[in-house]
């Protein structure tokens, strides 16, 4: 679908890039001519990424980095810039995201989720987008959002609220940065397995056959798909698209709004039930 030098001579920063979708969009970018730099907080998940992303290690960076805490942000950051002179791309897509009945939740865990992807995301864009201004090339910020950042939905509040700042601040972004040639765009995936999040969020074959019927398409999303979508994003071959949130989901939210609304149509203790058995099987 794409030349293979799409996105040569970039340099394209991904939070969140050692497992999951970032590391498929990682894998995805350098495929395009990228050089690639992932960070997250697993130092040896990131060396084991690393390896899959450029066996040679020629364009590929690993810098371990908490996003919640701004001077770790600001020192990874600075190694991508000292390594490659700058930032050309970065991709906000550390995340974290359990489900919860609202009333038992602790200030801790809602703190824990909103600082990972909220003020992470701010920390990163913050840190890259003065190196990007400071550079005076432009560059391309894309968001990791969903489609309950405008819907809401129920069980995933802490989630839900980040999200939605997430995408106000992208939108933000877009109108504020676009005197330096920055664009900001956000996609909104639907369900797409992946070894780490799938798991806390599909716990149950029963959940996921719920959660393959609300979907107009009846299957989950394909990596591939995903990050073809976001190689187009932050490529030249989209420079008018900026404050844009693209939804790849098969009609899921068209159809049913609030991704776990449909947990409400159950009797609450069941449910409960279920999450704290989630819970006790993660310990």
């Amino acid at each position: 679908m794409f030349r293979d030098d799409l996105l040569a001579e970039k340099v394209v920063l991904v939070t969140g890039g050692g497992s999951g979708l970032g590391l498929s969009m990682a894998k995805r970018f350098v495929s395009l001519g990228a050089r690639v730099a992932i960070t997250g907080r697993s130092e040896e998940r990131l060396r084991g990424a690393a390896g899959e992303i450029d066996p040679s290690g020629e364009r590929v960076l690993a810098v371990p980095c908490d996003v919640r805490d701004f001077a770790q942000v600001e020192a990874m950051a600075a190694a991508v810039v000292e390594k490659w002179g700058g930032v050309d791309v970065l991709v906000n897509n550390a995340a974290g995201n359990f489900l919860a009945a609202t009333e038992d939740l602790s200030p801790n865990a809602f703190h824990a989720v909103v600082g990972t992807v909220l003020y992470g995301t701010f920390h990163a864009t913050l840190a890259v987008g003065r190196s990007m201004i400071e550079r005076g090339r432009g560059g391309s910020i894309l968001n990791i959002a969903t489609t309950y950042a405008w819907t809401g939905s129920a069980f995933v509040i802490p989630s839900a609220a980040a999200k939605a700042g997430v995408l106000a601040m992208t939108r933000s972004l877009a109108v504020e940065w676009a005197t330096y040639g920055i664009r900001s765009n956000a996609i909104a995936p639907g369900p797409f397995p992946t070894e780490g999040a799938w798991k806390a969020l599909m716990p149950t074959p029963e959940l996921e056959a719920e959660a393959r019927a609300r979907i107009p398409m009846k299957r989950f999303g394909e990596h591939e798909e995903l990050t073809n979508l976001a190689a187009f994003l932050v490529s030249d071959a989209s420079p008018y698209i900026n404050g844009e949130c693209v939804t790849i989901d098969g009609g899921e939210w068209l159809a049913s709004g609030g991704e776990f609304n449909g947990f409400t149509r159950m009797p609450r203790e069941a449910v409960k039930g279920a999450l704290r058995g989630m819970r006790k099987g993660k310990e």
